[in-house]
């Protein structure tokens, strides 16, 4: 696993963040010094696979990025004729996506096609469970309803989506600890004070989080029928919602 020094020396690029061929190549490093319970999230994605979802349906990884969470729901789906589609509009993730998915092949388990393109232009359909695994903060605040409405449309009843986001806190105090915590986390991880407010830099405006009770109201108004919490780690939550 290429270790992540994007932002520890001289030369590093300073610009906004973007999901180019230097961020996936280091890319699984990464999200494991830097999101707390992410090997969890997607462990728990397969479990959830695993009770979920239907016969004869659509699962959808948005935001695929290299296909963890594609890869736990294929490992794990037991029930015949299912389909998985991986999207993500980043060529490089698409590319090691393919790549990994390929090295990972095995007959007996349910097809999976990697479309790059704009997660809001795919369409929903027969959905059993969709796995947003920290997308939605990156896109627009305005497209945000439509997304999460376009899911419930195309859900079956009893389909799950899977949300996992950095959240905001709505008190103050305790956002600033939050952050203090996550910090500290990145740095037991080995990243430098200095690689830590180089990549908070580079995600400014590009990375737009919000408070826990805006997502789950936003799912409610889309149409799901019940939504919760499942795992919270800091200022990072997954969410599950049933159609």
């Amino acid at each position: 696993m290429p270790r992540d020094t994007l932002y520890s020396h001289d030369s590093a690029d300073l610009g906004p963040f973007e999901f180019n061929d230097g961020v996936a190549r280091v890319f699984p490093d990464m999200l494991k010094r830097s999101i707390p319970g992410y090997g969890a999230s997607i462990a728990a994605i397969g479990s959830l696979a695993a009770r979920f979802v239907q016969p004869n349906s659509h699962c959808y990884d948005l935001g695929c990025s290299l296909g963890a969470a594609t890869l736990a729901m294929q490992r794990n789906i037991s029930v015949q004729g299912c389909r998985i589609v991986a999207v993500d509009n980043a060529p490089a993730m698409v590319a090691r996506c393919r790549e990994s998915l390929t090295e990972n092949d095995n007959a007996g388990w349910p097809a999976v096609s990697v479309v790059e393109a704009d997660i809001r232009d795919i369409e929903i359909t027969q959905a059993s469970m969709v796995v947003m695994n920290y997308t939605l903060q990156f896109l627009p605040m305005a497209a945000r309803l439509a997304m999460i409405q376009k899911i419930a449309r195309g859900m079956h009843t009893d389909g799950v989506f899977v949300l996992s986001e950095k959240v905001l806190d709505e008190d103050d105090t305790v956002e600033k600890t939050l952050n203090d915590l996550h910090h500290e986390f990145k740095r037991q991880n080995a990243y430098s004070d200095l690689e830590i407010s180089r990549k908070r830099a580079a995600l400014d405006n590009v990375l737009i989080p919000e408070t826990l009770a805006a997502h789950l109201q936003r799912i409610r108004d889309a149409g799901f029928s019940h939504a919760g919490v499942w795992l919270r780690y800091f200022n990072f939550v997954s969410i599950i919602a049933i159609r």
